[in-house]
Order: structure tokens, then sequence, then C-alpha cells
């Protein structure tokens, strides 16, 4: 049913009111200006705005409309909030001011209507990116487990290429779209920053090893930097090496990816193109494994894939639906079918770095799936997000080589000094 114009007049006017709030208010003030609205219901100092509430939650299909106004209501919050470290924390509490609802019975009809309309809330969609987004903010929760019995979840903050997946649904406001999009860009850059400067020092210290190993002990000559990554020393060596290096002879993949380009350009049919990929893959699959299932499984995969076109000119859409598709049958189809039985397979014998390598090749030859792979990736996240650390490690792994992969062929990250050092 469409709004009508006085509801929408009426909404538009309390996010204008907390828009003006939340730049000349402190956080402790807005919280409870927010538990007083949206949890007790009662006792707001501005009748005006306390009537729009009212006025939501005596519609006959409450529900949906207090869903969306409380999440935009949220997002407008934590927009603003989310842009100074000193009040970074409020985005916690505000979501604590929800989760706790309901605790103690309410009094008057309107509050018993609001606390119910709560309790549906923390059923919806919204409610679960709104705590996914408090993973990314508030690093400190689980922090009371050992790390290999937190949830996966609570990683979601490691890896922005998931954020706008994972923390964006069906119809999110412009603030939230917001939120997301400024939290991504700087956790990414922040990562990117991180991964230089470990690389640079884990190339330094090597290079004093050499020359005078008593000068690792002075930290004036160098300062111990934290590995970003949750991979080991010698993982994330081989990681920047295959990704940012050398990686198949004398070749990295962005040039290997280059060389395929420039010769399919010149490819008369789709079928021959798909000959042609399907020989540019297969160099980065351990031979050994490959010839025994998977070189056929990929063959027929890539040849069933619209052979009605075969005949055809390869065209920009018909290679984009290719490499969408190869990234279903490589990682996981939909939420609605997660099989990932190709996946696990090849993360057991050719490990996560060269799994990852063979989703990069693809990305080099057609950027614009990117966002589909990062789509595949949020399905597993979303599928293994309650399941403990130590029992999705191969998840986690292929993860954390994917943002290394992204990072240095997508992202600003200088490894280069490593190849150098080699």
């Amino acid at each position: 049913m469409a709004k009508s114009n006085d509801l929408y007049l009426a909404e538009q006017a309390l996010y204008d009111h907390l828009l003006d709030l939340v730049k000349v208010e402190a956080p402790e003030r807005l919280l409870e200006r927010f538990r007083t609205l949206f949890v007790q219901g009662s006792g707001y100092p501005d009748p005006e705005i306390a009537s729009i509430i009212q006025s939501i939650v005596a519609l006959d299909q409450a529900e949906d409309e207090f869903n969306s106004v409380l999440n935009r209501c949220c997002h407008i919050l934590i927009n603003h909030w989310q842009m100074e470290t000193k009040h970074q924390p409020a985005i916690p509490e505000l979501v604590n001011l929800i989760s706790a609802s309901g605790e103690r019975r309410m009094q008057s009809r309107e509050s018993r209507r609001i606390q119910n309309l709560l309790t549906q809330f923390k059923s919806s969609d919204e409610y679960i990116t709104l705590q996914r987004l408090v993973q990314v903010v508030d690093r400190s929760r689980d922090s009371d487990k050992p790390p290999e019995q937190r949830p996966l979840g609570s990683l979601i903050g490691r890896y922005p290429y998931l954020y706008s997946h994972s923390l964006l649904g069906e119809g999110s406001s412009y603030e939230h779209q917001q939120t997301v999009q400024k939290l991504q860009a700087h956790r990414q850059k922040q990562y990117e920053v991180h991964l230089s400067k470990y690389v640079a020092y884990k190339v330094k210290r090597a290079q004093l090893a050499r020359q005078n190993p008593k000068l690792l002990k002075n930290p004036r000559i160098i300062q111990p930097v934290r590995n970003p990554t949750l991979l080991g020393d010698r993982e994330l060596y081989v990681a920047v090496k295959q990704f940012s290096g050398r990686a198949e002879g004398s070749y990295t993949y962005k040039d290997l990816a280059q060389t395929f380009r420039t010769h399919t350009s010149q490819t008369r049919t789709y079928r021959q193109f798909k000959e042609d990929l399907f020989e540019y893959l297969i160099t980065t699959v351990d031979e050994d494994y490959g010839r025994r299932l998977f070189y056929d499984k990929l063959y027929q995969h890539l040849m069933n894939t619209l052979p009605q076109c075969d005949d055809q000119k390869p065209t920009d859409f018909l290679v984009v639906r290719t490499c969408s598709q190869l990234l279903n049958f490589l990682v996981v189809e939909s939420p609605q079918n997660p099989n990932h039985y190709v996946l696990i397979d090849l993360l057991s014998n050719i490990g996560p770095t060269f799994v990852m390598a063979l989703l990069l090749k693809i990305l080099l030859i057609c950027r614009k799936v990117r966002p589909y792979l990062e789509k595949r990736f949020s399905i597993l996240f979303d599928h293994y997000d309650q399941s403990t650390r130590e029992a999705v490690r191969w998840l986690i792994e292929s993860l954390e080589n994917l943002q290394v992969a992204l990072s240095t062929n997508f992202g600003a990250a200088d490894l280069s000094m490593l190849t150098r050092a080699s």
C-alpha cells in the first residue's frame, strides 16, 4: 500500500530532527532520546516528534513501516558517530538499547505496542545488518572467548570487500549506504597501509639478519610491526609473492591477463574463446590433480555455458556472463543453493593461495565480475556466520588470501619491495 503524503512528511520531519540533533548533541544525550522515543515510548521532550512515532505505531500494518523508520533513524546516528573515533563506542550502545528492549514490561498500551514492534524488529534483516555493522565497529565483542571459539561473523570487520553485500540489504537507506561506503573505503585503505608497512618491515628485518643479526634486538633500529592478516608469516609470504610477483615463469598475473585479452580480441567464435579460457585457467592448477578430474569438469562446464552462442563472435556480454557462471561453478551458486563442493575440493588439493589465484585470473580478464565474486564469498560468509572460526579455517584462509589478492592487484598496496628483495 502506498504511503500517504502526510505520513511521508511526518517521517521526513523525524529524520530532519535527528539530523539536526546529531550535529550538536553528545552521543550520551542522543542515546537517552532514542531510548525514550523508541524503547520507553513516552516522555519524549518534543511532543510533535513523539506523536509521529505514535502515528506509525497506530497503523494497521505497522511492522514494516516501523522497521523502516527505526532502521533509518539508527543509521542517521551511526553515520555521524562512525566518522569520529571518540563517538564510535556509542554505536554498539545504540544497538544494545534495541537488544535489551522487552526486559521490563511496559504499563501503557502504546508502550506495549512499541515493545512488540521492537521484538519483531529483532527478527528482521535490518536488525541483522545493524548487528553486523557493530561487529565492524566494535572489535572487542566476544573477546571473552578464545579466538578459535568465536563465531566467524565476528570477523566481518576484517573483509571490506564483503561490506556492501553483508552490511546492506534491499532498500537500504541512503544514510545506511553512506555509512557502509565510508567504512569500506576507510578499512580498505587502513589494511593496505598496514600490509605495506608489514612487508617492508619483514624485508628490512631479513636484510639486517644477513648484515648483522645483533641489530635485530635494537628497537630503535627496527621497530616491530604487527602482521595485519590472520595468515602465518610463511603463508603471507607465499600469497604476496604469488599475487604481486612473478606467478608463472617470468609473468605476473596481470601480464598473463593482458596477453589473454590481446589474443582473444582476435578470436572469431565464442566457442574458441571458451577453449582459450580453459587453457588460460588450467596453468594455475596442479597438473596431477587437474588431470584426475578437475580439467574435465571445468571443460564440460565451459562448453555447456551458452552453447547456442558458440558460432557467434564473443561480445562483452558473453564474456561477463561466462565469467559470472564460472564463479558460480568454482565458488557457490546462490543463497538458495549454497553447495560449494568444487571449492572445497580445490582448496583440499591445491590450497587457498592457488585457488584465489585462479579466481584472480578471472577478475583480471573481466573486472566487471569483481562484485559478483565478492557476493559469492558473502554468501559463504552468511552461510557459516555462526560457525566457530576453528570449524571454518578453510574459509578464513580463503578470505585472507583473497584480501591480499584484491589489495595487490586492485588496491594501492605496494609490495614490490618483497619481489625486489627476493
